[in-house]
């Protein structure tokens, strides 16, 4: 088991103290990291929390998980390793095409024309 924590549906205004205080009753917090949007810099509504240990991590969930903080439900788990993202905008298992609409005709209009 890992030490560091996923924290999720968290209020957009709670702040990496807010949630340092609040998991420092479970053990010691190693770091927060609160995850905000780059282009606004708000909050996007989840963290990481590591604790120094195992136990305290397993304590920090038992603790928090289903726990209600600042009018959210928390959900808290162990966080996972980062799926690796295909490079580029498109997914390699997508055909060229652009906008989706690959299998349809390329006449346009609203479906079949009535003369």
């Amino acid at each position: 088991m890992d030490t560091k924590l996923y924290v999720g549906n968290l209020s957009y205004t709670t702040s990496e103290e807010e949630l340092r205080t609040l998991f420092s009753g479970a053990g010691t917090v190693v770091s927060v990291a609160l995850i905000k949007d780059r282009d606004t810099g708000r909050s996007k509504g989840f963290a990481f929390v590591e604790m120094s240990s195992q136990s305290e991590a397993e304590n920090a969930i038992k603790q928090f998980n289903g726990v209600t903080f600042g009018e959210r439900v928390l959900k808290v788990n162990i966080a996972r390793p980062m799926e690796e993202r295909p490079s580029g905008r498109y997914s390699s298992n997508r055909s060229s095409q652009r906008g989706g609409y690959g299998d349809r005709n390329r006449r346009g209009g609203g479906g079949q024309r009535r003369y």
